[in-house]
């Protein structure tokens, strides 16, 4: 899967999602991007968008777009914290489906 990380969640993140094409925002450029056009940006580029926003999935319409949405809820974005979510943040990239918001805690 094409897995885009927000630039809210730890980039270091990415080297535990192995097997699956991961970037940041960061490095797709999209840094200074606000949600709505960053998720249209991202439909365009990846399957699955992961971020902490939790407001993310109220703020935008995702079920019309062609890209699944996981949000994770950790105490915090600390790696740390991120990590401990990693046995159901795996799963479910892999069944995520476009158009949804996946809320993973």
């Amino acid at each position: 899967m094409r897995v885009l990380l927000d630039e809210c969640v730890d980039w270091r993140l990415l080297r535990d999602l192995a097997g699956h094409d991961v970037k940041t925002a960061r490095q797709m450029g999209w840094s200074e991007v606000k949600n709505g056009k960053l998720l249209r940006l991202t439909a365009e580029h990846f399957d699955v968008f992961v971020t902490v926003d939790r407001n993310l999935s109220f703020q935008n319409k995702v079920i019309d777009l062609p890209v699944a949405v996981i949000v994770l809820v950790a105490p915090t974005n600390r790696l740390i914290d991120l990590r401990a979510l990693l046995p159901r943040l795996l799963p479910a990239i892999e069944s995520a489906a476009a158009g949804q918001v996946v809320l993973i805690s």
